[in-house]
This record gives structure tokens, sequence and C-alpha cells, in this order.
């Protein structure tokens, strides 16, 4: 690099300010717009960056973390003042794949800079080309609200030291073709460990229970290893391929919450043949056995007049939630009433169970959203929602209903 005209004292100056340096060589290729545009969708960037029906990537969302304290998410367009629009493309890649952003502001994993260091830096810079093309937003963010020692962002120093981040790594040639591209989808942009594999006493994702479930935001990540009974390994090629581009799967129900938002949007801008590479490598993970395995399912008969009435739960869901599930569970009109088979009717004692039907889901699909409503704050108690969500336990499965797990469910983290 010398030999290009950098004097010595330039040389370490620059090593100093962290900057890379590059030698002269041939012209590099113009950043894809249209592959970031792909890439930040596999990396589900919308999501976490825009609160619930506010300006795309404006930053804001709040993510609790239970013992430390709340961390807002920041905006990440094109605006000069308020998100990255004076950013250099150096300094993106840093904050993406490092968790360093400008000023060495270390990132907290709330952002999963860990699994996007699998990106590659011209995929990165890729990215960035794309979101300075959404439209800038001059929304500032609150400041995170995090307990000390946490406030502390030196700390992730020690953090990364233990946990990350990773890197690129190249294809494994025992493998096919499709399970490498599967394992960068997975372990990179799309980080679904992030989620379904549980976390370290340091807050880093365990390697030895990778992808067996775990609890965030108060609901259960499933277990997604190829474990039969508590995972999916009893799921077929084309039922999680069409769950994971859709968002259900007969005989296995809809997505909601955290994973319908994932396939909004995420997965269903992906590519059938990257689904696929997906659900290749989820099949070949390792299996690992979990204690939140839904319980074996029941057929009720269809029909109104089939539809129990001796318990409270029974009447107020022949009111309430028949007329779209249908009371045999098959659904009405559209097939994401369809609840037959869904891990949510009675896994982890109904912990998703009750809050869905307290919060609501929306996913979207090619064919509009798919609203579930939620009941919470209406006419109905707590007691009443319970009272549904022990009926469905026990009509649609043979689930033993638990009314303290169903209260503390309820209660959230």
């Amino acid at each position: 690099m010398m030999r290009h005209g950098l004097s010595r004292p330039s040389f370490l100056l620059a090593l100093l300010a962290g900057t890379s340096l590059m030698s002269v060589g041939p012209a590099q290729a113009a950043p894809s717009v249209e592959r970031g545009e792909y890439l930040a969708r596999a990396a589900d960037c919308e999501a976490c960056h825009t609160v619930p029906g506010g300006v795309p990537f404006a930053g804001g969302r709040a993510f609790p973390v239970p013992g430390m304290g709340v961390i807002y998410a920041p905006n990440i367009t094109p605006d000069p003042d308020h998100g990255i629009g004076k950013w250099t493309d150096d300094e993106f890649v840093r904050s993406v794949r490092e968790g360093v952003s400008p000023g060495w502001k270390h990132l907290y994993p709330a952002m999963p800079y860990p699994a996007y260091a699998r990106m590659s830096v011209d995929e990165v810079k890729d990215i960035r080309a794309w979101l300075a093309t959404v439209p800038p937003s001059a929304n500032t963010p609150s400041p995170n609200h995090l307990k000390f020692p946490f406030s502390i962002r030196a700390m992730m120093v020690g953090w990364n030291l233990l946990n990350g981040p990773a890197s690129s790594y190249p294809d494994d040639p025992q493998k096919s073709a499709e399970w490498n591209r599967g394992r960068y989808l997975v372990e990179g942009p799309g980080h679904c460990a992030d989620c379904h594999s549980p976390r370290t006493l340091t807050y880093g994702l365990s390697a030895d229970r990778a992808f067996a479930g775990t609890v965030v935001n108060g609901l259960r990540a499933y277990n997604i290893s190829p474990d039969k009974s508590s995972g999916i390994g009893g799921w077929s090629d084309e039922a999680l391929a069409q769950y994971l581009s859709t968002g259900h799967a007969d005989g296995h129900g809809t997505a909601s919450a955290d994973m319908a938002e994932v396939i909004s949007f995420s997965l269903h801008y992906l590519t059938p043949a990257d689904i696929h590479a997906m659900v290749v490598y989820l099949h070949d993970l390792k299996p690992q056995s979990s204690d939140d395995a839904a319980s074996p399912p029941r057929k009720p008969a269809a029909g109104d007049d089939t539809l129990p009435q001796a318990t409270k739960g029974a009447r107020l869901f022949a009111s309430t939630c028949a007329g779209c599930h249908l009371p045999d569970g098959s659904g009405r009109q559209s097939p994401f009433a369809n609840i037959i088979g869904s891990r949510t009717l009675s896994a982890d004692g109904g912990r998703n169970l009750v809050r869905i039907i307290m919060n609501g889901s929306t996913l979207t699909t090619a064919s509009g959203n798919q609203i579930m409503p939620g009941f919470a704050g209406g006419n109905l108690s707590q007691r009443d929602l319970n009272d549904i969500a022990a009926f469905v336990m026990t009509h649609f499965t043979e689930a033993t209903p638990s009314e303290d797990k169903l209260n503390a469910a309820a209660k959230g983290p």
C-alpha cells in the first residue's frame, strides 16, 4: 500500500482511525440496488426498524429486554440528520457486520450483527444502496432506557469477544449447493437463531441448544429443529415451504404475532428456490427435544350443532370465534382461518394461544392482510379469554389447561 503514495504517518493515522485501506486494483462493480432490496427483505430490516403503522425504516420500535431495559430501533432512512444519510459505505458495513456505528458507538445484540456478518461486504453495500432510495424521515427515536451497567456501550467489546460477531464462511464441499444456500439464509440474513435459540448467561446464542425454541417478547418462538415430537421433524418439505412462503400450511395452522411479521416483511419476498434451500438446511439440523411440544390433536365434528355448550369457554367460542374458524377448526372462506394442527392450540401450556386471543395478529399475504382481531380490552374479561383458550385446548387437542399457566401467559414477560 505504501507504493501507491501513502506516507507512513498517513498510514498510521488511517489505522488508528479504523479506516479500511484498499490497494489499487481493478474497478469495483457498482452496488446493486436490486440485490440490496432482496437482501434487506431477507434480513427483515423493515420489521425491526418500523413502528407498527409508522414510516418504514424510520426507527422507534421498542424492544424490551428482560432485566436490562428497553432498546429502541434507530432511524435507517437516508435522512442526513436523523438517519444514516451522512454515513459512508464503510461505516454502514462496520455497523451491520461488526456492530460498531460511527463514533465507536457499539450496538446491542438486539441488532443481529453476529448473523449479518455472514453477509459479504459487497452484499451489505448493496443493502445500503437500496436503503438510500427509501423516503427519508426526520423521526428521532427515543433514547434507550437501560439499567446500569447495561447502559455502558463499551461493555459490548467484551460481549463481542465472547459471542461474536461471526464471519462469512466458505461453502461446505460435503453438502449440496442448496444446503449451503440454506445455511447462508438461515444463519446469515435470516438470523433465525436469534429468536428460535435459547440465550446463554451472557445473552449469547446457545450453540448446544440451537433452534430448540425459547420465549421472546412473552411468546414462544417454537422449536424449529427436525425433532419429530417437539420440532419440525414431522413436517414435509412441501408443508414447511408453504408455511415459510405464505404463512400457512394445512395441518400446521397459520403464522401469527412475531412469526407473522417475519412472513409479511421478509420471507414471502424470497424466491421459491431460496425457500426450498432453507427447508433443506432446517431439516438437516441436529434434532433438539424441548418441553413445549404440542399435545396430540383431536378431530372435532363439523357443523354448528356439534359444538359443545357445557362450559362458558365453549359458549364464548361459539359466539366469538366459530364464525371464522368453524366448530371443527377448518376455517370459513379463507384457508388462513384453518387452525387444525396448529402448535399454538396447545403448545407450552397455551402461552401463545392466550396471547393471540388477547392481542390478535396480522399476516400480509398475496391476497391481502389476514387479520385475527384481538379481544383484550373489549367486552370480554381476561377470565373470559382464558376460558376460550382452555376450551380451544380441550376441544382441538388432548391438552389439560392450567389456569395458572394461562394467567401467567396473559401477564406477559
